[in-house]
């Protein structure tokens, strides 16, 4: 029988760790991150895209902590908690309009919003729910922005089940790829999360130059 420190142990679980989530939770704990993390606000500060990486590093069995996990399994579990998050958002912006949002007294969570409202004004409807995918904390507050702000539900339905799908298969499909190709990856596994922080971060990086440059040429002409 487990001992009380033992069982203290087991259910002593780093939420901000994706290793730590997976060995506690395996699949399921995916889903419900995924879930938390776009579709409650309380859950902008979990770790998506490294969750996502690891977890599909560790469907190969090459890493060192003994921790397996099923791929089509995974994809499942990722997929829907990722759309149904999103659209769990969309709907609370909808009843609750900006209410919770106001009430909050985190900055970060406020800078979020600001910039989910800018993409939204800037981008469109369409380009900004998949861009906001790749955004830590812009992918959290985006939803409940897109429902306070009356997107239609079709557009929106639409393009987060796009950005969606493309944002939770990608990442985990790459950690498969990379934990297939490479011994012991798990190792390099902090500068390789460090990088998908930053790649993630590109597409938005990339819009903003493109508008610029854009809002230039209008200038001269």
């Amino acid at each position: 029988m487990a001992t009380p420190l033992s069982l203290g142990a087991q259910l002593a679980v780093n939420v901000l760790d994706a290793q730590s989530l997976l060995a506690a939770f395996g699949v399921l704990g995916v889903g419900v991150v995924m879930f938390a993390e776009t579709g409650l606000l309380i859950g902008f500060f979990l770790p998506g895209d490294s969750l996502l990486f690891t977890a599909g590093l560790l469907c190969t069995g090459s890493g060192q902590h003994g921790v397996k996990l099923s791929l089509p399994a995974l994809l499942v579990a990722a997929a829907v908690g990722a759309l149904a998050g999103s659209q769990c958002g969309y709907l609370i912006g909808r009843k609750a309009g900006g209410a919770l949002l106001a009430r909050s007294r985190s900055a970060r969570l406020k800078e979020g919003a600001q910039r989910a409202e800018e993409l939204l004004d800037r981008y469109g409807h369409a380009k900004a729910i998949v861009l906001a995918r790749f955004v830590p904390v812009v992918r959290t507050v985006l939803n409940p922005m897109a429902g306070a702000l009356h997107v239609p539900a079709r557009t929106f339905f639409l393009w987060q089940v796009v950005g969606g799908l493309v944002w939770s298969l990608g990442l985990t499909l790459a950690g498969y790829a990379l934990g297939s190709s490479v011994p012991n990856v798990d190792a390099y596994l902090l500068p390789i999360i460090a990088v998908i922080v930053v790649v993630s971060l590109a597409p938005l990086a990339l819009e903003l130059l493109r508008s610029r440059r854009a809002a230039k040429e209008g200038a001269r002409g």
